[in-house]
């Protein structure tokens, strides 16, 4: 795939980069797809859940896709963008100590979770090259709040910091759009060696 907006170089780097991506739902199959029309062609997908009719507000999925894996289904949507993509779907929930080994020959890993432990066992597991997740998306508030932060040498993170799942605020496409967006613009960037 080719985007005219890159040099031959910049197009060279996304195509031989490998970004791990660790859950299929709203932020990690958004951020796949920004990935993809970008111009990174593989692409590590990790999730253990199958679409549901409650994913279909925010999430790269349609209704007939209700009932199957999420990486299965993820990988068709993003091979509408690019048939050439070089995939690799597994299909599990991970633990820590999985984390590294399935991510272990990536450049770059995007965190996509759900749950705060989970992001966490992430942030531990992988040493040694930039993690990009997110905090902080649930409700209606300001587009402008949700920011992107250094936190140490590796960690970027998209988010409010403070909106979660609870009180009544729920994920909403457009809240989990923008930090999906940030996420795979922050991956770009770094990959591109640009300060994000």
């Amino acid at each position: 795939m080719t985007n005219p907006y890159l040099s031959a170089e910049e197009r060279r780097v996304l195509s031989a980069a490998r970004v791990g991506v660790a859950g299929a739902g709203g932020l990690g199959s958004n951020a796949a797809a920004h990935l993809v029309r970008a111009g990174v062609a593989k692409l590590v997908l990790a999730d253990f859940d199958v679409v549901s009719e409650s994913n279909l507000n925010r999430q790269f999925f349609f209704r007939d896709q209700i009932g199957r894996k999420k990486v299965e289904a993820l990988a068709e949507n993003l091979r509408r963008i690019e048939p050439a993509l070089d995939l690799r779907l597994v299909d599990a929930r991970l633990g820590e100590p999985d984390m590294a080994a399935v991510f272990a020959d990536c450049d770059i890993v995007v965190e996509a979770f759900d749950k705060a432990g989970a992001k966490t066992a992430l942030y531990r597991a992988i040493r040694g090259k930039p993690v990009v997740g997110a905090s902080g998306i649930a409700g209606w508030g300001r587009s402008g709040a949700i920011r992107l932060r250094r936190l140490g040498a590796r960690l970027h993170l998209a988010g409010d910091g403070e909106s979660g799942v609870r009180d009544g605020l729920a994920p909403q496409s457009a809240r989990v759009g923008i930090a999906a967006a940030i996420e795979a613009n922050t991956v770009l960037a770094l990959l591109l060696g640009k300060e994000p």
